[in-house]
C-alpha cells in the first residue's frame, strides 16, 4: 500500500524532505503537492533515488506517485567527480568593477569547460541565479558544462525573489534541500 505525503501549502523543500523520508520506508509513495516547483522537485527527487514518476494533475492537487524499481532495472549512473561548483553571484571577485568581475566569471567558466576535470555539479544561487537566465553573458559556458555532463541547478527561491522563475535558459531550478545534500556529499566544493 502507498504511502500518502500531503505537501500541499508548504514550503520549499518540505515536499521533497517528506517524500524522501516516505520513500526510506516503502515502496511507493503518493506525494500531493499544489505547484509546479513542487512537482518538478518530487519528480527530481524520485528519479534521482531510481524511482518510475508518474503525475495525475486534480482538481485538488498534483498527485505524483512514485515506486520504487526492482534491483537490475535502476538506470547505470556515470561515475560522479564529486566536484561542485557553488557559485552566489554574478560576478567573480569582490571589485567594484561589475564589467571586469562579468568577464572574469565568463573567462572562468569557459576554462573550467576546457579542463579534464570537470564538475559534477554546478550550484547557482543568490545572484548566482542570474547567470542561468537568456541574456547571461555565461550561458553558452554553462551550456557546454551541461553537455559535458555536469548538473546545472539553480536555486528556485531566488530566481522567484529576482522575478527570474521564467527566464530560465540553462540547467534546471532546484531547491535548498537537493543544494544542501548536493553540496554534503560533495567531494570538493569550489565556491565562487
Amino acid at each position: 500500500m502507498a504511502t500518502i505525503v500531503d505537501a500541499r501549502n508548504l514550503p520549499c523543500p518540505q515536499p521533497v524532505m517528506l517524500t524522501r523520508k516516505a520513500l526510506e520506508k516503502g515502496t511507493e509513495v503518493v506525494t500531493i503537492v499544489d505547484n509546479q516547483a513542487a512537482r518538478d522537485n518530487v519528480t527530481r527527487l524520485g528519479q534521482s533515488e531510481g524511482c518510475q514518476v508518474s503525475v495525475e494533475t486534480r482538481q485538488d492537487g498534483i498527485y505524483l506517485t512514485l515506486r520504487k524499481q526492482q534491483a537490475g532495472q535502476t538506470k547505470e549512473k556515470a561515475p560522479a567527480t564529486g566536484i561542485v561548483l557553488f557559485i552566489t553571484s554574478d560576478v567573480l571577485g569582490r571589485g567594484d568593477d561589475q564589467q571586469l568581475g562579468s568577464l572574469l566569471m565568463q573567462s572562468f567558466l569557459h576554462t573550467v569547460g576546457g579542463l579534464a576535470a570537470s564538475p559534477e555539479t554546478v550550484l547557482l544561487i543568490n545572484n548566482g541565479v542570474k547567470l542561468a537566465t537568456g541574456d547571461s553573458p555565461v550561458l553558452g559556458e554553462l551550456r557546454q558544462l551541461e553537455e559535458q555532463g555536469a548538473a546545472v541547478l539553480a536555486c528556485g527561491t531566488c530566481l522567484a525573489r529576482f522575478g527570474l522563475s521564467d527566464k530560465v535558459a540553462v540547467g534546471e531550478v532546484s531547491n535548498m534541500f537537493i543544494i544542501a545534500d548536493t553540496l554534503l556529499k560533495a567531494g570538493k566544493i569550489i565556491s565562487l
